[in-house]
């Protein structure tokens, strides 16, 4: 029982000694941020533009999926009045 209590008090000694952290280096200070630069007529228009373009490939893109909706029901109907024949 001795040699077990000497155990554990030689542990825990020893856990006590590693634990304890080396002195932390002083913090170092921030540096100052640059401050953003103001937002110019060319940055405002070139905003303008990509926000037309994106209107643009979305108004095509919708149009794309309509006419591919067309075509689809046209090749249904199609094949409705096949079908009957094919009997």
């Amino acid at each position: 029982m001795n040699k077990l209590l000497a155990t554990l008090i030689a542990g825990f000694f020893a856990a006590g000694a590693f634990a304890q952290a080396a002195p932390a280096k002083p913090a170092t200070p921030a540096v100052a941020a640059t401050p953003a630069a103001p937002a110019t007529a060319d940055m405002k228009t070139e905003v303008k533009a990509g926000k037309e373009e994106k209107k643009t490939h979305k108004k095509a893109a919708k149009e794309a999926k309509k006419d591919a909706k067309t075509e689809v029901k046209a090749e249904a109907v199609k094949a409705e009045k096949a079908a009957p024949q094919a009997k």
